[in-house]
């Protein structure tokens, strides 16, 4: 890569941080302007449009970034557990970290999933969609589930975290570590249900 080019690497890579450290449990994405992100980032105004067509297109690329930010530290999460734990209360523990040190990785997902842009909300979805179908790969393997049975888990495991989470984010850390606590109980039950069914299929066949 040229001098030029990771230099254009950077600038876009400042106006993607300042967009996200400008954002708060009062302040969603569609509350920000340009001219804040550009001088968040050191840049002009004018220059924001070398790096993207608009606003939205910014706010999309921080949705798949954030997505990805949690499905890599989510895989982080099971990798730690296949040294030994458990992986829920690892992959839960991990979670927590996220939102603790980055919070707004996670923050973008929850407000444009309900927000008023439908290409944001559909690119939240796909994001949601990536972690079901990672999820459920991941569960079809290791705990030899059905693939049907798999993807059910998947989606149940997925919007209990998804809603801890949303919970989690103005929570001190004590209230936190609570919230973790009662978010592996309600892991595990799922697990255990979707353990018993598994077998009673397996005995049927």
């Amino acid at each position: 890569m040229g001098v030029r080019a990771q230099q254009k690497e950077k600038t876009r890579r400042a106006l993607v941080d300042a967009a996200f450290n400008q954002l708060s449990a009062e302040r969603s994405f569609s509350s920000l302007s340009l001219r804040e992100v550009a001088r968040e980032a050191g840049i002009a105004p004018t220059s924001f449009y070398r790096h993207f067509k608009d606003m939205n297109e910014l706010g999309l690329t921080m949705v798949d970034e954030g997505g990805l930010t949690l499905r890599q530290m989510m895989r982080k999460g099971r990798q730690r557990a296949e040294a030994g734990g458990s992986v829920i209360r690892i992959s839960v523990d991990t979670f927590i970290e996220v939102l603790e040190s980055n919070p707004n990785v996670f923050r973008i997902l929850l407000h444009e999933r309900s927000g008023t842009s439908a290409a944001f909300r559909a690119a939240v979805e796909r994001e949601i969609e990536h972690f079901i179908s990672e999820l459920a790969h991941y569960t079809e393997a290791q705990a030899k589930r059905t693939p049907e049975l798999a993807r059910a888990q998947a989606e149940a495991l997925v919007i209990l975290v998804f809603n801890a989470g949303a919970s989690a984010l103005d929570m001190k850390r004590s209230e936190r570590k609570a919230l973790a606590d009662q978010l592996v109980l309600q892991l595990r039950m799922v697990a255990t249900g979707a353990e018993a069914l598994q077998q009673k299929m397996d005995n049927r066949a």
